[in-house]
Formats: C-alpha cells, structure tokens, sequence
C-alpha cells in the first residue's frame, strides 16, 4: 500500500539510510541481493525517485529475469560476483568503489540500525491495538524494529517473528542485539526447507489465500507468515477473540522466482 516497488519495508527501511547519503553527500547508492531480491528493486526505484546513481552486486551468475529487468529500468548498474566472493560484501564494495568518493553502501537487505529505526515507525500508525502482532524474518531487522516501536509506546502486544530461512537462531541473536533482548516469540517451524525453498503445500496455500482475498502473497515471506498463523489457530493457539495483526511487508515481485513451481 506504500508504494508498488518501494513496497512495504523496503521504503521503512530505507527512510533513514537515504537521509544518511544525503546528509553526507552520498549520490551513489551500491547495494547487493540475490537475482530476485525485491531490496535490489527497492533500492533502484528509490535511487530513481530521489535523485541517485545506483549499482547493484548481485550473488551468483549473469543472468537475465523480470526482476532484473525492473532494477536496469530503473537505471541500477549491475555486478555479477560468485557467491564465494559474495560473502565479503565490503570487500566487494572497496574493490568495485574505492575510488568513488560519492558511493554509499548499503547492506543486504537493507539490513542494520538505521533500517530498524524506520520500521519502528509503524507502530505509530496502528489505529488499534492488537494481542499479538507477526513478522516474516529474513535479516531480523524488521521485526527488531517493530519490536522495538511496540516497547517505545509500552504496549501489550505481543510480537511474534516467522523466520523463513532454516537456522535461524542467528537471527534471533541479531534481534536481541537490537532491541536489547526485549521478549518475543520465535516460531521456527515454518521455514520450509529454508531461504526460498518451498513445498505444495505452502504454494497451494498461497493460492487458495490469494484468490479468496485479492491479497497477493509470495513464497519466500508473506506466503510463510500467513501459513504459520493459520496453523497456529487451527491448533488453538490464540485466545478466543485474540486480535492479530500480520504485518505484509510487500515485495512480491519475489513470487517471479517461482513462476514454473505453481500449477493451476
């Protein structure tokens, strides 16, 4: 409802890291993602819409797809490395840009107390309050900042983080770092598999939630987040007449990656 690629989190996230560049002249923004990350698209529309050069550095091979597509329209250059030296990203970023006294880097994902900061926002937005609010987790910094938005105003809710990658205990320390350990419930059943893997039954799920909602929801984050929920009160978990509240933290575009798996 933000905005169609600055979607959800992304344009949270990327509020303050924005200003930074700003502030301290930055007008290259160098961020880095996986072929079809929706922070790559994120970040080029915004870099777009308020003035910035951008490059992307993207994990793996040098390939062509929609998501891609989008991010060159947008006018992000873009870098291939293998995923070995992928894992060094300010490495890369001095390799690629030391020289460029006007490149400002962003992490994967957006990812980092700035990021946290802007998320905290949406609590302030909330007309009501709810028993219990849930978050999709990929880096963890959405949910901290959340997290952390629900403790700033003293409210009630209890926040519950839906980690969609297998292993994720990292991210619950990430979180804890950022918030101070401030008490939320980890639910680490619902991974499938891990980081953009899937199964039938979380893709029939999405098709059955998206056509009898209009909502779309994707594989990778949204599509796990409801499924944990719906399973959650199948199984009794809620109190009667709980009001929840799951945040849709956009990017869609990542369901683009898993076109073939959906049959119909």
């Amino acid at each position: 409802m933000i905005h169609p690629f600055i979607s959800g989190n992304k344009w949270r996230k990327l509020k303050y890291i924005l200003l930074e560049a700003k502030e301290h002249q930055k007008k290259h923004l160098v961020t880095f993602g996986g072929a079809y990350s929706n922070h790559l698209i994120a970040t080029a529309c915004a870099a777009a819409k308020f003035g910035f050069n951008s490059t992307g550095i993207v994990r793996g091979e040098n390939v062509e797809n929609e998501t891609l597509l989008l991010c060159r329209l947008f006018g992000m250059q873009l870098i291939f490395e293998d995923r070995e030296s992928y894992r060094d990203k300010s490495l890369l970023f001095k390799k690629h840009f030391h020289k460029n006294q006007e490149a400002f880097f962003i992490d994967e994902g957006g990812s980092g107390s700035l990021a946290a900061k802007g998320c905290s926002e949406l609590i302030d937005e909330l007309p009501d309050v709810y028993d219990h609010l849930f978050c999709a987790a990929g880096t963890g910094t959405t949910a901290a900042g959340i997290l952390s938005g629900i403790n700033r105003k003293a409210l009630s809710t209890k926040m519950h983080v839906v980690p969609v990658l297998k292993g994720a205990d990292f991210l619950k320390n990430g979180i804890d770092n950022l918030t101070n350990g401030a008490f939320f419930e980890f639910h680490t059943d619902y991974h499938f598999g891990g980081y953009a893997k899937t199964s039938d039954a979380l893709l029939n799920f999405i098709k059955d939630f998206t056509s009898s909602t209009g909502i779309l929801i994707d594989p990778v984050y949204t599509g796990k987040l409801l499924y944990a929920i719906y399973d959650l009160i199948s199984k009794d978990y809620f109190a009667p007449e709980s009001r929840i509240l799951a945040v849709h933290t956009g990017g869609i575009t990542g369901i683009l990656g898993m076109a073939e798996r959906f049959k119909f």
